[in-house]
């Protein structure tokens, strides 16, 4: 009897062991935020009155969503970089422009595993060029 009340609360234990790892891997199969940018966040920063939101996506299959507005500028370019703050970087998912002062990123966007892993550690950004500013006028760290 012992045995059996021994098998049953192992088993117990191996399901709901299982269950909490599945939850860690289910937190971890998509990222979405919602980010602030501003001059300040460029490098170097910028003094200008524009400013911006970036809804950002990005699945475990590295799938990326985007959809960005922007105020007080006239934007001309945005783009997803790979750079750690305080740094510039590559652009790695261009934007499609959207309307006067939006953007999107284009269906079927993905980052490489390499890019996804800099995700993970902190260093992608999102960056809004303008003519005044065709470094980047305003910017957002993107945080996992």
């Amino acid at each position: 009897m012992n045995r059996q009340i021994f098998r049953r609360s192992a088993l117990a234990l191996m399901v709901v062991a299982g269950l909490g790892a599945g939850c860690t891997t289910m937190s971890d199969s998509m990222y979405t935020q919602t980010v602030t940018l501003s001059g300040a966040n460029e490098v170097p920063p910028v003094t200008t009155s524009a400013t911006g939101t970036a809804t950002v996506t990005i699945r475990p299959d590295h799938t990326v969503s985007v959809t960005e507005s922007v105020s007080g500028m006239t934007a001309t370019a945005s783009h997803i970089h790979q750079g750690a703050a305080g740094a510039n970087g590559p652009v790695i998912v261009p934007f499609t422009k959207t309307g006067d002062n939006t953007f999107a990123a284009p269906d079927g966007a993905k980052l490489t595993d390499a890019q996804y892993d800099a995700f993970k550690a902190g260093s992608l950004y999102v960056n809004v060029h303008s003519a005044a500013h065709p470094g980047g006028e305003i910017r957002a760290q993107l945080k996992p």
